[in-house]
């Protein structure tokens, strides 16, 4: 099992990779496509970070010219508007984000929970607000403050930009799964591994962006090795139930949902978190065990 610091880093990193980023791209930024094809149909992958900020370039020339052959979208969910979004995500916040029985206050320390005000404060809220949160939901919402504080804006992540490029045309995205698929997947975590989460979380939520400034670098450049050594290769060592609900399984339903694309005819495109796209778990590996070439086209 991890240690703490190393818990809560491999699901931060988790988290924004699979499903963000930080840094100023290089000059020429080069985030990892692939292209999947048979006789009549094409699908470009794209793996992406859900958060940036604003000034961070990603887009070249051979995404745009991708992105304007596709005539259908896929992202890992129907949008990625949080407005639009927020009707269906309340009651599975509700659901699965809250424990007032079981409140933070009976499994921290006071000195814990005196951290956890002050780290909470970033999200504009107390501790005492956070104490009826289950302890992921609690680690999440200081993480997402903590990068968003340091300059990271959802509204500027890839996916969402892709998303606004492909509305333009009147396209509009289709979803590989749901919102509750997804939050389910941490909320299905034991309590001590959300405990754990929480602890470093409130430990080391400063240190937050500087691990996804690197992250960034690597993504921005197409560096697979690093990306998949910084957050798939330690993960699957550690945390072996987190990586396969969070990587494996879900790689697994989206390989059908893609043979199932491949089924018809036409062109698509879709943007989903880098970390399904790399390592021996990946969409990519995946696919080729059945036969179906990813062919690095970025």
């Amino acid at each position: 099992m991890a240690g703490l610091a190393a818990f809560g880093k491999l699901v931060r990193c988790a988290l924004f990779a699979v499903v963000a980023s930080a840094l100023g791209a290089p000059a020429l930024a080069q985030p990892a496509m692939w292209a999947v094809r048979d006789a009549d149909s094409t699908i470009y992958m794209l793996g992406t970070v859900h958060l940036l900020r604003p000034e961070t370039e990603w887009r070249s020339d051979k995404l745009d010219a991708a992105m304007a052959e596709a005539r259908e979208l896929w992202l890992e969910l129907p949008t990625t508007d949080a407005a639009a979004m927020a009707g269906e995500m309340m009651p599975l916040v509700a659901q699965y984000g809250l424990s007032p029985g079981k409140p933070l206050s009976k499994s921290l320390t006071e000195a814990e929970l005196k951290t956890l005000d002050e780290a909470a404060r970033l999200a504009g809220l107390t501790g005492a607000q956070l104490n009826i949160f289950r302890p992921w939901f609690a680690a999440l919402t200081i993480s997402n403050a903590a990068i968003t504080r340091a300059g990271y804006d959802p509204m500027s992540g890839v996916d969402s930009k892709i998303e606004k490029a492909f509305a333009a045309r009147g396209i509009k995205p289709k979803g590989l799964e749901t919102a509750e698929l997804q939050i389910k997947v941490f909320a299905g975590m034991t309590s001590e591994q959300e405990l754990r989460y929480l602890r470093e979380t409130i430990e080391e939520y400063e240190a937050a962006p500087v691990e996804l400034d690197k992250m960034v670098d690597q993504w921005s450049k197409g560096d697979i090795a690093g990306m998949e050594e910084m957050f798939v290769t330690e993960m699957k060592v550690e945390e072996p139930d987190l990586y396969a609900a969070l990587l494996t399984n879900r790689n697994a339903s989206w390989v059908t949902r893609i043979e199932g694309i491949l089924a018809g005819s036409g062109v698509s495109f879709m943007a989903v978190g880098a970390g399904h796209l790399i390592g021996p778990d990946s969409v990519v590996a995946k696919l080729a065990a059945k036969g179906i070439v990813a062919e690095r086209v970025q």
